[in-house]
């Protein structure tokens, strides 16, 4: 299955919003999806898969999202507080309580690698669908675990059992449960009844680094947002001004054959 590659309308407020709001590593990841969805059909209602604190939605999207659903209390609560769904929804994704044909779109941005069967929760996207509805999400791919810089060295070394258990490590961190590959997706997304219309792989792999390094260069924003419910202290353009120069390029950088993530749109059929 080959990649189409989309014409994406960049937002430069929103990369430098996100850097005021999230840790710098996630900042950069969130701000690349972000711009995705803004030339995608999004027809209403619109199911949030995954919602997680809501924050995504909100920088995302002008309008609040219907409905946002997650598995778990506490970001539900903020995501209350932010006020960018009409309506939250405390459940699994593979027990969806809504009616089947019920929602125009499904969105799901980095979700579904952090479930370890995935199957149901795509058949639970399917039923509740309208017949031409839209499902669009992005998740890791083979390439993450590929462009890992110090995996990557340690191979270079011949340290490959090394950079393995290094892998690991990252899996565990990042709770990746698998990276599937776009024909691996495509088949599941068959069986449940959706169609692949476009998909496309990004983040190089020196975005992937920047991300990579973050994780450790990122836990005083951990100790914030526990102490404070920020994850930045100072959020001031001039406390980020070396982060967002050095950052920005990655997030400037073109779609290319290669990425350690991949997004999908997918589309339930119409009669």
């Amino acid at each position: 299955m080959q990649p189409s590659f989309p014409s994406i309308t960049k937002r430069p407020l929103n990369f430098s919003r996100q850097l005021r709001e999230l840790p710098a590593f996630r900042a950069l990841l969130r701000a690349v999806e972000a711009d995705f969805y803004q030339d995608l059909p999004m027809p209403g209602p619109v199911l949030d898969l995954g919602c997680g604190d809501g924050h995504f939605a909100e920088v995302t999207f002008s309008a609040p999202l219907d409905v946002g659903l997650d598995p778990w209390w506490s970001p539900l609560k903020e995501a209350a507080f932010r006020g960018r769904h009409r309506w939250l929804t405390h459940a699994d994704g593979a027990a969806m309580p809504f009616p089947s044909a019920g929602f125009g779109t499904v969105v799901s941005n980095s979700v579904l690698e952090h479930i370890p069967d995935v199957d149901p929760v795509l058949e639970q996207v399917a039923r509740v669908l309208k017949p031409g509805g839209w499902f669009h999400f992005a998740v890791p791919g083979p390439d993450f675990r590929n462009f890992l810089s110090v995996a990557r060295a340690l191979d270079k070394v011949g340290l490959a059992s090394l950079a393995e258990r290094y892998r690991r490590l990252f899996d565990r961190i990042s709770r990746h449960h698998y990276y599937l590959s776009p024909d691996t997706w495509q088949e599941r997304l068959a069986r449940v009844g959706l169609d692949v219309a476009q998909w496309w792989p990004y983040f190089s792999p020196g975005a992937l680094a920047a991300l990579e390094w973050g994780h450790p260069l990122g836990l005083p924003s951990v100790l914030a947002k526990k102490l404070t419910g920020r994850w930045l202290l100072v959020p001031q353009p001039w406390n980020l001004a070396l982060t967002e120069r050095l950052l920005r390029r990655f997030y400037d950088e073109p779609l290319t054959g290669t990425g350690a993530y991949l997004f999908f749109s997918a589309r339930k059929p119409a009669p």
